[in-house]
């Protein structure tokens, strides 16, 4: 066969059905065996630009849904966590994928009291962590007067700790009525910041969110790390 004249995706199609299809069964069976051997990367790498085909006359407007979305970074990996929220979870966007940095968290409009919680398996010192909502697509997506939030897994200790040189002084972190300190905020749709070693190991790290909110939201990135 001479393929000179047909389109790039067509041929490794025709590649795909050479090596999987079988004649004896249907084209349902075919899409499905070409689907599991085909590789697609996300976000896509290249996109179709303009409306006309290599085909004449033909006109096409063409975009792939994950073109243009913030690669996560997959260098990093979040220490093992129970992870949970009082958001509604819009269709597969969850947050379980969004810890595992595979995808985005997308939830429907937040309200004051819900929340985003990282419950770590064992008690963890915590360095850093970073928080990054809305995406390219969705800028406005984002959180708003949302605080950061941590749980000491010793709280006697973090007590003492948390006072000012030692001396009586009221905390510079406030204590939530279940015993979680707030350590940071979300500004313009990012919160980051390092964390108090004096806090010691971790149960767990939580956004709250403050007060209702006009939007949806996106938690398009999660880092949080461990102390070394």
């Amino acid at each position: 066969m001479f393929y000179k004249d047909k389109p790039i995706d067509w041929l490794l199609d025709h590649i795909l059905w050479v090596k999987v299809c079988n004649p004896e069964k249907d084209a349902k069976h075919c899409d499905r065996q070409k689907a599991n051997l085909r590789i697609r990367f996300k976000p896509s790498l290249f996109q179709h630009v303009g409306t006309h085909s290599s085909l004449a006359g033909k006109i096409q407007k063409l975009k792939d849904k994950d073109f243009g979305k913030q690669a996560l970074r997959k260098e990093h990996v979040n220490p093992a966590a129970e992870v949970s929220t009082s958001l509604k979870t819009y269709q597969h966007f969850t947050l379980e994928k969004a810890y595992m940095r595979e995808d985005f968290f997308w939830a429907f409009t937040p309200t004051a009291g819900d929340f985003v919680r990282f419950r770590f398996f064992k008690p963890l010192r915590v360095e850093r962590y970073f928080f990054r909502s809305g995406n390219i697509e969705h800028p406005e997506d984002k959180l708003y007067n949302t605080t950061v939030e941590i749980l000491p897994f010793d709280s006697l200790q973090s007590d003492k700790e948390a006072l000012h040189e030692g001396r009586g002084k009221p905390s510079k972190y406030h204590r939530t009525p279940d015993g979680y300190f707030q350590i940071g905020s979300f500004n313009k749709g990012i919160a980051e910041g390092e964390v108090d070693s004096s806090f010691g190991p971790l149960e767990a790290l939580r956004l709250s969110i403050q007060t209702d909110s006009p939007v949806w939201v996106i938690l398009s990135e999660i880092f949080i790390k461990k102390a070394d």
